[in-house]
C-alpha cells in the first residue's frame, strides 16, 4: 500500500537515524568521547528498532510503500518500500550492526581515532539500509555509492600501515607480485574493483530508464512495455547482466573477487560488519530485488541472466573454498569462506530463474544469506577476540588455546559447525541443503555439474572450518603465545561486552538450526505469497514441477540432497579433525611430495589470479604507457611543440597589434563586422 510520509516515518528512520548520527559524532565527540560511543551505538540500536516495528507488517505479507516529490523535471519521486524481502533484511543488518556497534567499544577501546571509526560505521549502515528499502534503482545506487565510499575508508582504517596491520605473509611472492598488502593499497584496490562494477551496474540502470522512463521497482513491474522493447532490441538481457555486475563487484563474485582478501587490514569489527553481514550481501540482495522481475519476464528469454549468475556464484564458490585450505590467516579464511558462502547464494536466486518453481531456489538463496550473515558475524567477532588476545593474525600462532578462552572457544565452535553444515541441528545445514535439493529439483539442463560443484564446496568447507578451529584451539601452544607468557603477558578471556555479540549470534545460528525445517517451510510460504502479490509468479509454475517436494522423505528433505549435505560434512569434517584436531596425521608430511606441494604453492598463490590482475591491469598497461611517452610524446609529440610552440607566438603577435586600447576602433571593427554579416546575408 502506498502511504504518507508521516504514516511511514519508521521505515525513513530505518536509513536516515544512522546518517544523522553519523553527521553528529563530531560535535558529539568535542563534549565527551565516552557519551561518544555510547551514542553511537544508541543510534545504531535506534535504527534497528525503527526495522523491528516492520516485522508485524512483513510476516503478515504485507507492504509499506512511501514516495515523495525529488526530481520533477523527469517525474521521479524518492521513496522507500518497505516488503517482506526489504523487512527481513533490514532487520539483518541493523540487528547484526547494533551487536556489532557494542562488540566495537571493547575492540576498539582506546584507538585515538575512534570519531572517524564511528562515523563510517554510521554512514555505512545508513547507506546499506538505503540500499535495502529504497523503491528505485537510482536511490539504490546512490546507497551503493556511499557503502563503496564508506568500506574504502574503513578497510584503510589503519592509514598508517604498520606492519602489523598488513594481510598476506612479508616477503611472499607470487609471479613477482607480492602478496603482503597495507592498508592503504587494501583500501585503493577495493574501492577500484567494485568500481568497477558500479560502472556496469550504472550503464544497466540507464538502458533500462532509457527504455522505461522510470527507476521504480513498482512501475517496472506495473507496464512491462520497457521489457518487450528492449528484448526486441537483443538489450534486455544485457541490461540485467549489466546489473549483476555491480553485485558481482559488491558481493566480491570471480572476477571481482580479489579486493575482499586484502580487505581484512581492516579492523576485525569492521570486517564482521561489512564483510560477513551487509555490504558483501548488498550484491546479493540486488539479485533478490530484480531476480522476481526478470523472471516474470521469462517468455521474452532471460533465463541466460540466470546461468550467468548461477554459474558465476558457483565459479567463485570453488574458486575460494580452495584457497581457504591453505591460508595461515584466521580473518583470511574466513574471507575466502565469506566469499565462497555467497557464491552458493548466487547460485540458489539463479537455479531458481531456471526452474519452473522459482520460489524454491529464491528461498533457499536468501534462507543462506539470512544464515550466514549469524553464524559469519559470529566467526569474524570470535576471530578479533583471538587476535585482540594473541596480537597475531596467523593461525600457526595460536594453538591450545580453549582452556585460556572457553568462551570464545564454545561460541566459535557452534558458529564453526553451522558454517560446516553439522546435520540437522545447524542453520547452515538447512540453508545448503535446501540449495542442493532447488538445483537437484530444477530440471535445468545441467543441474548436476552445479550441484557437484556445491557438493565438493561443502566438503571443503567442512574440512577448511575444523582446520582453522584446530589451529586456533586445540594441539599445544604455539611459540608465539609461550613467549608472550614469558614476557608477563596473561592470555586470557575477552570481555563480556565482546564475547557476548558473537554468543548471541551463535546461539541463533544453532536455535534456527534446530527449528530449521519449519523455519524454512514458513520462508518458502512468505516469499510464496511476496512473489504471487508483486510480480504475478503464480502457482501454475509449481504446478507444472509438481509440488516442489515429490521424493522427499524425513523433514521434507531431499534424499538425495541430504545425503549428500551429510556426507560432505562427514568427510571434509573427518579429515580436518584427524588432520588438526586429534592430530593423528601430520598435514606437512602430505604435503611433502611434489603433486601435493605443487597444488599447495598453485592454492597458496592464490591460482596467480591476483599476479594475473596486476600484471594484466598495473603493470602492462604502465609499461606501454611508459613506452608511448619514450618513443613518441618525448621524440615526436616534443620535436612537433618548438615549432608549434613558435607559431603560436607570431600569431599573437599579430593579433597583439590589432588590441590598442582605443575605443572607437572597436567600434569601427565591430560595425565592419556587422556590415559584412548584412551583405553575406543579403546575396
Amino acid at each position: 500500500m502506498v502511504v504518507g510520509f508521516s504514516e511511514s516515518i519508521n521505515v525513513w528512520l530505518i536509513w536516515m537515524l544512522p546518517f544523522i548520527g553519523a553527521a553528529a559524532m563530531p560535535a558529539i565527540a568535542k563534549g565527551s568521547k565516552k557519551a561518544r560511543d555510547y551514542i553511537a551505538v544508541g543510534f545504531a540500536l535506534a535504527s534497528a528498532i525503527s526495522a523491528a516495528t516492520l516485522i508485524p507488517v512483513g510476516l503478515a505479507g504485507h507492504e509499506i510503500h512511501s514516495q515523495i516529490p525529488w526530481i520533477s523535471s523527469i517525474g521521479l519521486k524518492a521513496g522507500v518500500l518497505a516488503d517482506p524481502l526489504a523487512i527481513l533484511m533490514t532487520n539483518i543488518v541493523a540487528w547484526i550492526a547494533f551487536l556489532i556497534f557494542v562488540y566495537s567499544v571493547g575492540y576498539m577501546h582506546g584507538d585515538k581515532d575512534l570519531t572517524r571509526y564511528w562515523f563510517f560505521m554510521l554512514f555505512f549502515i545508513g547507506s546499506m539500509q538505503l540500499i535495502v528499502i529504497s523503491d528505485n534503482l537510482l536511490m539504490v545506487f546512490f546507497g551503493w555509492e556511499g557503502v563503496g565510499l564508506a568500506s574504502f575508508a574503513l578497510i584503510a582504517f589503519w592509514y598508517h600501515d604498520r606492519k602489523k596491520d598488513y594481510v598476506g605473509v612479508e616477503g611472499h611472492r607470487a609471479a613477482g607480485i607480492p602478496m603482503w598488502t597495507a592498508p592503504t593499497h587494501a583500501g585503493m584496490k577495493a574501492f577500484l574493483m567494485t568500481r568497477a562494477g558500479d560502472v556496469m551496474m550504472l550503464a544497466g540502470m540507464f538502458l533500462i530508464f532509457a527504455n522505461a522512463g522510470t527507476f521504480g521497482f513498482k512501475e517496472l513491474v506495473a507496464d512491462q512495455t520497457w521489457a518487450q522493447n528492449m528484448a526486441a532490441q537483443n538489450l534486455l538481457v544485457p541490461a540485467a547482466v549489466l546489473l549483476f555486475g555491480g553485485a558481482v563487484g559488491k558481493s566480491a563474485q570471480f572476477p571481482l573477487n580479489e579486493w575482499l582478501l586484502e580487505a581484512m587490514t581492516g579492523p576485525t569489527s569492521v570486517s564482521a560488519l561489512i564483510h560477513a553481514a551487509t555490504m558483501v550481501k548488498a550484491g546479493v540482495f540486488l539479485v533478490a530485488r530484480i531476480g522476481p522481475l526478470f523472471f516474470a519476464l521469462s517468455a521474452l528469454n532471460t533465463g541466460q541472466f540466470f546461468e550467468v549468475v548461477a554459474w558465476t556464484g558457483a565459479i567463485t564458490a570453488f574458486l575460494l573454498a580452495t584457497q581457504a585450505l591453505v591460508s595461515p590467516e584466521i580473518k583470511k579464511v574466513l574471507a575466502y569462506s565469506t566469499g565462497s558462502q555467497i557464491g552458493y547464494m548466487m547460485m540458489g536466486i539463479g537455479i531458481a530463474g531456471l526452474s519452473l518453481n522459482f520460489t524454491d531456489g529464491y528461498t533457499a538463496g536468501f534462507f543462506h544469506l539470512m544464515s550466514h550473515a549469524m553464524f559469519k558475524a559470529s566467526l569474524f567477532m570470535g576471530a578479533g577476540a583471538l587476535l585482540h588476545t594473541v596480537h597475531s593474525r596467523f593461525m600457526t600462532d595460536m594453538g591450545g588455546l580453549r582452556k585460556q578462552m572457553p568462551k570464545t572457544y564454545i561460541f566459535m565452535l557452534l558458529a564453526a559447525l553451522s558454517l560446516a553444515g553439522a546435520p540437522l541441528f545447524t542453520s547452515g545445514f538447512w540453508s545448503k541443503d535446501a540449495i542442493f535439493a532447488a538445483v537437484l529439483e530444477s530440471g535445468y539442463q545441467y543441474s548436476w555439474g552445479l550441484f557437484a560443484m556445491a557438493v565438493i564446496v561443502a566438503v571443503m568447507t567442512a574440512f577448511y572450518t575444523f582446520r582453522m578451529i584446530g589451529m586456533a584451539f586445540f594441539g599445544n601452544k604455539s611459540k608465539h603465545v609461550e613467549k608472550m607468557e614469558q614476557e608477563g603477558h596473561h592470555v586470557h578471556e575477552v570481555s563480556a561486552v565482546m564475547w557476548a555479540p558473537f554468543a548471541i549470534l551463535a546461539v541463533a545460528s544453532i536455535a534456527v538450526g534446530v527449528v530449521g525445517f519449519m523455519f524454512e517451510e514458513q520462508l518458502h510460504e512468505l516469499f510464496s505469497e511476496y512473489l504471487r502479490e508483486s510480480f504475478a509468479i503464480e502457482a501454475p509454475h509449481e504446478a507444472a514441477a509438481g509440488d516442489g517436494s515429490s521424493g522427499r522423505v524425513f523433514l521434507n528433505l531431499n534424499p538425495i540432497a541430504a545425503a549428500a549435505s551429510v556426507g560432505a560434512f562427514g568427510v571434509g569434517g573427518a579429515l580436518g579433525f584427524v588432520f588438526y584436531v586429534a592430530r593423528k596425521a601430520d598435514p606437512e608430511a602430505v604435503g611433502r611430495n611434489v603433486v601435493t606441494h605443487g597444488l599447495w604453492k598453485f592454492l597458496y598463490n592464490r591460482w596467480y589470479l591476483n599476479s594475473a590482475l596486476y600484471w594484466g591491469g598495473v603493470i602492462g598497461p604502465l609499461a606501454i604507457y611508459r613506452f608511448l611517452w619514450r618513443y613518441f610524446e618525448s621524440t615526436v609529440v616534443d620535436g612537433i611543440n618548438p615549432a608549434f610552440q613558435g607559431a603560436m607566438a607570431g600569431m599573437s603577435k599579430l593579433v597583439k597589434v590589432s588590441q590598442t586600447g582605443v575605443t572607437q576602433t572597436y567600434l569601427f571593427v565591430f560595425g565592419v563586422g556587422i556590415m559584412i554579416v548584412v551583405m553575406l546575408l543579403l546575396l
